[in-house]
């Protein structure tokens, strides 16, 4: 059913608009997340549900009254984020987040992810919230750059922020200008509880592959914060640590606190380029990071390659293999 559909089926019932609250798939289909719901799902006082003469079943631990396409029930009445859309209650996208996340239906993965980047578009201390809440005190934010160039390290950063912390615009730091990424980068390290940086160089990436090489930088930056962290809150890598963790998909684009880290891992790395491109200026490094554009490879088979190059990544071992 889309949109309209279910509102001429849910008037159908008689009820009061006051009484209910459209949740689950129903309520993003009102909000336009997606495009239509297999049933309606409504949630109503206890009062209500007692009062209708429907079946009941068990569903997720939990009664569930339904009668033809409707599933209505009582547990989710009362939630404080509602937004009202065309006169009708819906469950607000934080809340059919969480309620997706709970369920966390396989085939809902997708919608999950675009939620959970949805909810922290508008709320990037989501997580940090949430984990405040249950009691976490120090939680830190570790991200990485430098994966993909051809030249220098891989750089991490862990950044415990305070939990009073304000940094309009503070995001991915790949969609921030230099000028921005260098404001926000002094007052992270004038703010922050705690800041480590991990450094691996292109050596070490040589030797154990970018992806280790990445994990190593993360736990070399988590050591070297001078407060250990309580919990942590990851961009995508897993880690295995003593301390609790979690891995986030897009998280510096979810987490103010791995957004910190990533303009910290950012800055840092591109600094040390800046310093490599005043040695070789003819790759091109201050601007290219390392990264293989065209000037870069160009200058590659000019120039051959300097010793900070990485000779197992592709473009370089083709050279050394002329």
């Amino acid at each position: 059913m889309k949109k309209e559909e279910i509102y001429i089926k849910i008037d159908s019932l008689g009820f009061n608009k006051h009484n209910y609250v459209i949740i689950d798939d129903c309520s993003l289909v009102c909000h336009g997340i997606i495009d239509e719901a297999e049933n309606i799902s409504i949630s109503c006082s206890k009062e209500l549900f007692d009062s209708l003469n429907w079946p009941i079943r068990i569903e997720y631990d939990n009664e569930i009254k339904y009668n033809d396409c409707f599933n209505i029930n009582y547990y989710l009445y009362g939630l404080e984020n509602i937004d009202v859309i065309d006169g009708y209650q819906c469950s607000d996208l934080v809340s059919c987040y969480e309620l997706k996340k709970s369920i966390n239906k396989s085939k809902d993965k997708k919608l999950i992810q675009k939620l959970e980047l949805l909810v922290c578009s508008e709320d990037n201390y989501y997580f940090e919230r949430n984990l405040r809440k249950t009691g976490f005190t120090l939680i830190a934010g570790v991200d990485e750059v430098g994966r993909g160039p051809l030249v220098g390290p891989v750089v991490a950063a862990c950044v415990i922020l305070p939990e009073v912390f304000s940094l309009d615009g503070l995001t991915d730091s790949k969609k921030l200008s230099e000028k921005k990424r260098d404001y926000f980068y002094d007052e992270i390290m004038r703010q922050a509880i705690s800041v480590g940086v991990g450094i691996i160089s292109e050596a070490k990436i040589d030797e154990v592959n970018i992806y280790e090489a990445t994990k190593l930088a993360m736990k070399e930056a988590i050591a070297k914060c001078d407060v250990k962290p309580d919990y942590i809150l990851i961009d995508a890598m897993p880690l295995e640590l003593d301390i609790p963790t979690t891995s986030i998909i897009k998280g510096d684009l979810k987490s103010i606190t791995i957004s910190a880290a990533s303009v910290i891992a950012k800055v840092t790395r591109d600094r040390m380029l800046d310093e490599l491109d005043k040695k070789y200026p003819m790759y091109d490094f201050k601007n290219n990071k390392g990264y293989p554009t065209k000037k870069h490879l160009e200058a590659i088979n000019e120039y051959g390659i300097i010793p900070e190059h990485r000779k197992s990544y592709g473009p370089v071992r083709d050279y050394l293999g002329k």
